[in-house]
């Protein structure tokens, strides 16, 4: 089963390696550090998807499925499984959609780890900051511990806690590499516009605020999400009819229980999820204030006015499509939509914030060489 796994991963990863070798230019390893930023994103949706339709548990076991590498050789026992239970979290449909996502995981680990072994290379032949190989090492730890998460979302059946520290994970996954990414952009080379000597220090407590807000953010609907509380508050923009309603703030913030229990083992109550449905409601105008401000002050910027401008819009879509979600009664499209958006914020966020502290980190060691050459 795991030499199987491992060709499936292998198959993967060789795909965008394959993609990234054949392209012209010498920075290919800027090129792959990009290719697996896109790859981590688009495991997150997919991730996304998987949790939103029940499949987390559609191969109950881990890392295969029912000790298979696939679901075709476990086909006989998914087919009891959902002839026992219908509309239980094990279907055909449900095991394919779980392998897949694990899929993805297991090429991105490939990924992580080809990057490590490029940048160790390089930083042997070129010494050159942006190639130290620190933080491959540290994405490969990483991407480690989210696979035992990973494991642990299924082992646990889907704890609420678990589900929502593999997410919050995931998310510090993609932000680690768009950091590393956006490092091989850059570089101590880059060209500061006039406007931009001041502007990264000013800016950049700013950006790393919204950063930590939109990840406070991503942990609370993350929490909805894993609890089913996506529609405890029915309409908008009250919630159960009043813009204060009835709540159980101790049972639905409990961290330590299961999935729609209690900590004692009781039925989960209805205001428990009310609270945790209007919490993320209400911390989502934080959110968009604090991002929206960051947005308005990077456009000022010549050197991040491009992302101002992407942010403005996004927290606008991403705005609208939370309030679509209860509106039309969660709709999957428009749910996995809103997840995406949670993490084209984290990626924007991320890249704002190393463009302003490596353009910072550069005008300030420009302007020591410039005071001791005075």
């Amino acid at each position: 089963m795991l030499i199987g796994l491992s060709i499936k991963a292998l198959i993967l990863a060789a795909i965008p390696l394959a993609l990234v070798y054949v392209a012209r230019g010498e920075d290919r390893y800027r090129r792959l550090a990009w290719v697996t930023v896109f790859f981590t994103f688009d495991l997150i949706v997919f991730g996304a998807f998987t949790r939103l339709t029940d499949s987390g548990l559609g191969c109950p076991d881990w890392p295969g499925c029912y000790g298979e590498a696939n679901p075709f050789l476990a086909h006989a026992d998914i087919s009891a499984a959902e002839a026992a239970q219908p509309t239980g979290p094990v279907t055909v449909v449900k095991a394919w959609i779980e392998m897949i996502h694990r899929y993805l995981a297991m090429g991105v680990g490939v990924l992580i780890i080809a990057l490590l072994v490029i940048a160790t290379r390089l930083w042997r032949k070129t010494a050159l900051p942006r190639y130290h190989p620190a933080l491959p090492i540290a994405l490969l730890i990483w991407v480690c511990v989210q696979g035992a998460f990973g494991a642990l979302t299924v082992t646990l059946k889907l704890q609420p806690v678990i589900v929502t520290s593999h997410l919050l994970l995931g998310m510090g996954l993609l932000a680690m590499l768009v950091w590393h990414a956006t490092r091989q952009s850059e570089t101590e080379h880059t060209v500061i516009p006039a406007d931009s000597a001041d502007a990264p220090a000013a800016l950049r407590a700013l950006a790393l605020i919204a950063l930590a807000l939109g990840f406070t953010q991503i942990a609370l609907g993350g929490w909805v999400s894993t609890n089913y509380a996506a529609l405890a508050c029915g309409g908008f923009p009250l919630c159960q009819g009043a813009v204060v309603p009835a709540m159980d703030f101790e049972h639905g913030f409990t961290l330590w229980r299961q999935l729609g229990m209690t900590a004692g083992g009781e039925y989960l109550p209805f205001d428990a999820l009310v609270a945790v449905h209007w919490v993320h409601r209400l911390f989502a105008l934080v959110v968009v204030t604090v991002v929206g401000l960051t947005a308005w002050r990077a456009m000022q910027i010549t050197a991040s006015a491009d992302i101002g401008r992407w942010l403005l819009w996004l927290i606008a879509l991403q705005f609208l499509s939370g309030i679509s979600t209860v509106v039309f009664n969660w709709p999957l499209a428009l749910a996995v939509l809103h997840n995406a958006g949670a993490a084209l914020m984290v990626v924007l966020l991320t890249i704002l914030n190393c463009r302003v502290a490596i353009r910072g980190q550069v005008n300030e060691a420009r302007l020591e060489q410039a005071a001791m050459t005075a």
